[in-house]
């Protein structure tokens, strides 16, 4: 399979001012789908973050999302990907920006969200746990618990489990805000926080290549309970821009036969990711983004 893999590390208003130059390059002439069948090559907005999407050591773009996004576009006949990377927090704004035309980092589904980009249907479910010192001190395991200890909880910046956590009541001057999930990890290991918070695989990534660490890792939780006591866990997927709906149409489909014939799992499997990550068939984005738990 050809690939163009390409690691650009851009920030803030740097990263946005290059979507100009960016979108400067070969045809932009018809849909986004059309343009990457002309070019034979994606752009997609990756984070750097493990395991969902970053470069490998000899370059190779990877992780769970990139390596999915790779097998449903072959499928629509697009054999290359290039991935920019840009901090977490501006993925969203770089999308818009038309700097990339995907956005492939294992984004959660959050309504807010919803009101700026349109996601895929959903690619995976991912509960949430908490970073904390070993023995977990002061018993940590929901935000709800955050909140009632009254300690201050790190997250990354402009995550959804920043939403979360403001949602179940946690002050907004209790919640401390970082960058990437490394500095995440080492900001609880350091003693600067006494409990952080993002998806469980995540943070097993972390502890597995940080190993000797004094911390660990909680038992994974949802996000909520709704008011019918069901648990709504995050749900991760492929973000597009509202006007790119062939794009999005065309990737849905592509990701619905990953799911329903196997080989989704088996290309997630390397990233730490199970049939329990594997959402109900019945669950979409339109639900999630209207607030419903969806089934």
């Amino acid at each position: 399979m050809h690939l163009v893999s390409r690691r650009s590390l851009l920030a803030g208003a740097a990263a946005l001012g290059g979507a100009a130059a960016l979108g400067a390059c070969g045809s932009r002439a018809g849909s986004a789908l059309e343009r990457m069948r002309a070019d034979g090559v994606a752009r997609i907005g990756i984070a750097g973050e493990r395991p969902y999407g970053y470069s490998a050591t000899d370059g190779t773009v990877t992780g769970e999302a990139p390596e999915v996004a790779r097998a449903v576009l072959a499928g629509l006949g697009v054999g290359g990907i290039e991935a920019i990377q840009v901090p977490f927090r501006d993925l969203l704004d770089g999308l818009v920006a038309e700097q990339f035309d995907i956005v492939a980092a294992g984004t959660t589904i959050t309504p807010t969200r919803c009101a700026r980009v349109a996601f895929s249907r959903p690619d995976f479910l991912a509960p949430l746990a908490f970073l904390v010192p070993a023995g977990n001190p002061h018993g940590i395991r929901t935000f709800d618990g955050v909140r009632r200890a009254g300690i201050t909880l790190g997250v990354l910046t402009g995550s959804a489990e920043e939403e979360f956590a403001r949602a179940a009541g946690v002050p907004p001057e209790a919640i401390r805000t970082y960058d990437g999930q490394s500095t995440l990890f080492r900001a609880v290991a350091g003693n600067e926080v006494p409990a952080a918070a993002l998806t469980r695989i995540s943070l097993l990534d972390e502890l597995a290549r940080n190993p000797g660490t004094p911390v660990q890792v909680t038992p994974g939780v949802a996000a909520r309970v709704d008011a019918d006591g069901r648990r709504v866990y995050p749900v991760g997927a492929f973000a597009f821009r509202p006007a790119d709906a062939d794009l999005r149409s065309a990737f849905d489909a592509g990701l619905t036969e990953l799911q329903t014939s196997g080989r989704w799992l088996e290309i997630v499997r390397p990233f730490g990711f199970d049939a329990e990550n594997l959402p109900p068939a019945g669950l979409t984005a339109e639900a999630i983004c209207a607030g419903q738990p969806g089934s």
